[in-house]
């Protein structure tokens, strides 16, 4: 008899959502720079890039164990991730408005909503169903 190997499950996959968000981001200020001016353009990366930083973080520190014997550590992940997250959030928010606050508020909160609708609407967007 052969001895059984472990099953290997496929993690969610992540990657292609994190960089649908990402290029969402960056299309929104190439327009932005296109259609006005440069400094609009920075207030739509940032708050592009606000809105994703902590997503890939939560990424990161969400799925880094993997197995029923892992439960635990899992679910204490999950925990940390989502603090982590929260708090990036808020600390990004007050680093991009004390040291470079946005010209435009509308262009910067506009592309913080349209990037995170990206991450919702992803698995759609990508035309196969979500595992995550």
């Amino acid at each position: 008899m052969h001895k059984a190997a472990p099953a290997r499950l496929k993690g969610p996959r992540l990657f292609p959502l994190l960089m649908l968000q990402l290029c969402m981001a960056l299309g929104m200020t190439a327009l932005t720079l296109i259609w006005h001016t440069p400094e609009a353009a920075l207030s739509t990366l940032l708050g592009g890039l606000v809105a994703w930083l902590p997503n890939v973080f939560f990424a990161w520190q969400t799925f880094r164990h993997q197995g029923a014997s892992q439960a635990r550590n899992i679910v204490n992940s999950f925990y940390r991730a989502e603090a982590g997250k929260f708090g990036l959030t808020a600390a990004l928010f007050i680093v991009v408005f004390v040291a470079v606050p946005p010209s435009n508020p509308a262009f910067f909160f506009g592309a913080y909503v349209v990037t995170q609708l990206a991450h919702w609407l992803g698995p759609w967007l990508l035309h196969r169903p979500s595992r995550t």
